[in-house]
């Protein structure tokens, strides 16, 4: 289900789903706007589009979880452990979200970050 490409889904849509994914690039310039980046894109079009209900979502989540391993490795920092995975993770985070927003603006629908992070998010 993870590749299958969405026709009868409106460009606007893939757009602002996409702009989820994207939002998140925001923690880059802004404390905690990886957060409130794809939380204020799926507040303002979630009930409108389905997609960005979706996307949003998955978005959401996978960014609480990067902000809890950011979190832990800036403890880690004070045993040397977290200067080598600190940014580690902020590769992997940036690796992961530009992946699902070229997924997104192919068309995927149903696209999930790894199966690793846990799902606060229903």
């Amino acid at each position: 289900m993870a590749d299958e490409i969405a026709p009868q889904v409106a460009k606007a849509e893939l757009n602002w789903a996409m702009a989820c994914h994207l939002a998140a690039l925001a923690g880059f310039f802004v404390p905690f706007g990886n957060l409130l980046g794809p939380l204020v894109v799926w507040l303002l079009k979630r009930a409108d589009m389905p997609q960005v209900e979706v996307h949003g979502r998955e978005s959401l989540n996978f960014q609480i979880n990067v902000a809890l391993l950011v979190a832990v490795c800036w403890v880690l920092v004070f045993v040397l452990v977290g200067v080598v995975l600190l940014p580690a993770v902020i590769l992997g985070a940036l690796f992961f979200t530009l992946r699902a927003a070229i997924r997104v603006s192919n068309g995927e629908l149903g696209h999930r970050y790894p199966a690793w992070i846990i799902r606060f998010l229903k």
